[in-house]
C-alpha cells in the first residue's frame, strides 16, 4: 500500500464524521480558513502585471472551499479541483457542476493531467499521521517536482514551522534551510517564503521565471 494513502484516509474520515465545512477538511479553526485561501491566491498577485484571467489548478481541493472563496470575492480565475479521493470530488461536483474535477492520482496519471498557468496545494503538506519524516519528505519531494512541471507560471504550498513551542508528531514540520535547498537544487531559486500571517506554519510560491 502506498504510504501516503494512510493521509487520504485521514481526510476522509473528517469528511465523513464532520461533514462539508473546515474541520470536514481537518482544519480546525474557522477564522484562520479564508487567511490561508487569501495567501495561497497572493501568488498569482506577486507575478501578473494585470487582473487577467488565469488558469488555476486547486491540487487536493477537498470540497472546493477555495473555489466558494474565489466566487465569493469576485476573482478572474478559471478554477479547476482535484483529489485523490472520488468522496470528495463527488461533493465537489455536486456543489459546482460547471466546473472542472479530477479524480485521480497524479503519481499514476501524470501525463493526462493539463498544464495550468497556477497551482494550489493548500493542507497537501502539512499533515503527515504516522508516515516518518523521511517518508514525508521523499513524498513531499517527489510530488512537487511534478507539480513543478504542471504549473506554466507558478505553484503554493504551505508546511508546518519548526518556529514553534512544541511540534506534533503527526505534523510536517519542516525547516526553512532544508526547503530553500531543495528548491534551489531541483526546482528553482525563483521562490518567496510568507511568513507574516501569523499562523503556525508557512506558505512557499515557486515561480517558474
Amino acid at each position: 500500500m502506498k504510504k501516503y494513502n494512510e493521509i487520504i484516509k485521514h481526510y476522509e474520515s473528517c469528511l465523513e464524521k464532520y461533514g462539508d465545512n473546515h474541520l470536514g477538511v481537518d482544519w480546525p479553526k474557522l477564522e484562520d480558513v479564508d487567511k490561508r485561501y487569501k495567501v495561497m491566491l497572493d501568488v498569482i498577485k506577486f507575478n501578473e502585471e494585470n487582473n487577467k484571467e488565469v488558469s488555476l489548478l486547486d491540487f487536493g481541493c477537498g470540497t472546493a472551499h477555495l473555489l466558494d472563496y474565489i466566487q465569493k470575492n469576485k476573482m478572474s480565475i478559471n478554477y479547476s479541483g482535484l483529489d485523490i479521493s472520488h468522496k470528495f470530488i463527488d461533493v465537489s461536483k455536486e456543489k459546482f457542476p460547471n466546473h472542472s474535477f479530477y479524480c485521480l492520482d497524479i503519481f499514476e496519471t501524470e501525463t493526462t493531467l493539463d498544464n495550468f498557468d497556477y497551482i494550489i496545494m493548500n493542507g497537501v503538506f502539512t499533515e503527515k499521521r504516522s508516515l516518518s519524516y523521511d517518508e514525508m519528505w521523499k513524498y513531499f519531494c517527489d510530488l512537487l517536482k511534478i507539480i513543478y512541471k504542471k504549473a506554466s507560471k507558478g505553484f503554493a504550498f504551505n508546511v508546518m514551522s519548526k518556529n514553534v513551542d512544541w511540534e506534533r508528531e503527526d505534523l510536517f514540520h519542516v525547516s526553512h534551510d532544508e526547503l530553500t535547498r531543495f528548491l534551489c537544487n531541483e526546482l528553482s531559486r525563483n521562490y518567496i517564503i510568507r511568513n507574516d500571517y501569523g499562523l503556525y506554519e508557512y506558505t512557499i510560491y515557486v515561480f517558474k521565471k
